[in-house]
């Protein structure tokens, strides 16, 4: 058993422990504890480390309840053990009778891509997932963009994921979905169940612990995590999360198929690969790309 006992002590253990992990976040505050935690010294502690470590409120609660949790099973605190167990988080791991549709662990280089033509070009250049994320208000325009998609990636082998759009994806026969975090809430438990029920593959963007928590509630086909690095291309809620945070949240959802994502190049591909994750995700890296078959070739090569 470690020497800590007081909420202070443990707080300061774990953070000497892992402050150089993560010394380019600034602290947090630390949320208020709850009523049923206040004599749970390893919550209280965990609470305000992972909070000067700089996870957000709703993250450092789950970290500090998965310490808990970890040390009530081990029947130790060790402050150097960083929790990665699904159980200690509630985090249902992959393959449940509610699971969708299952999809390869090791999906690859992954493109996100702006539209049909360019879904093609990619799967006839040997990508083996795409993406469409087409922006539009028009509906009859989405419908259209998405069955052109599908039908660009016939006979390719590409797996193809559409962007927020499940009706349409469904109906056009697409390989799966990706929905972000707020439109995987958004959904009724009857409008899950209908995508679940589709055969559909889904995807799920998680910018953190209790995004990765609340995904694995839906059991869906993989985990997409990010963003690891900065990106322009739309405005994120959180920071980046770096390689620090990338390697544990990829060890905790390690029975899914992961995807990582966000400003990663091809100089970023190794450090990335290290983490464990199954497929980086990339969208500037192609679509800027001068030559874009051959920049999927380079970055399919770093894949491995």
């Amino acid at each position: 058993m470690h020497a800590a006992s007081t909420p202070a002590q443990i707080a300061q253990a774990i953070t000497a422990a892992h402050q150089a992990a993560f010394a380019s976040f600034p602290p947090q505050p630390t949320p208020a504890l709850p009523a049923d935690r206040q004599h749970d010294a390893v919550y209280a502690g965990a609470l305000a480390a992972c909070s000067a470590l700089g996870f957000i409120a709703i993250d450092a609660e789950c970290l500090a309840s998965a310490w808990s949790a970890q040390t009530a099973r081990t029947g130790q605190f060790d402050p150097q053990a960083w929790p990665t167990q699904a159980a200690d988080f509630g985090l249902l791991t992959s393959g449940g009778p509610e699971a969708f549709a299952p999809c390869p662990q090791w999906l690859g280089l992954y493109a996100v891509l702006p539209t049909a033509e360019w879904v093609g070009r990619m799967a006839r250049a040997g990508v083996p997932t795409v993406q469409l994320r087409f922006k539009s208000d028009d509906a009859q325009a989405i419908a259209a963009e998405i069955a052109a998609a599908v039908a660009a990636v016939e006979g390719t082998g590409a797996l193809l994921f559409i962007n927020d759009h499940w009706r349409q994806a469904i109906a056009a026969g697409s390989y799966g979905v990706h929905l972000g975090q707020e439109d995987l809430d958004a959904l009724s438990p009857e409008e899950l169940a209908e995508l679940r029920a589709s055969g559909v593959r889904l995807g799920v963007s998680t910018h953190g612990y209790a995004e990765m928590v609340r995904a694995s509630q839906a059991q869906p086909s993989y985990i997409a995590m990010g963003a690891v690095f900065p990106t322009t291309l739309k405005k994120m809620a959180t920071v980046p999360q770096g390689l620090a945070r990338l390697e544990r949240y990829a060890a905790l959802t390690r029975s899914y198929p992961q995807v990582a994502i966000g400003g990663i190049s091809a100089a970023e591909f190794a450090q990335v690969r290290k983490s464990g994750v199954g497929s980086i995700a990339v969208v500037r890296a192609i679509v800027n790309a001068g030559n874009p078959e051959a920049a999927a070739a380079e970055l399919m090569a770093l894949m491995g």
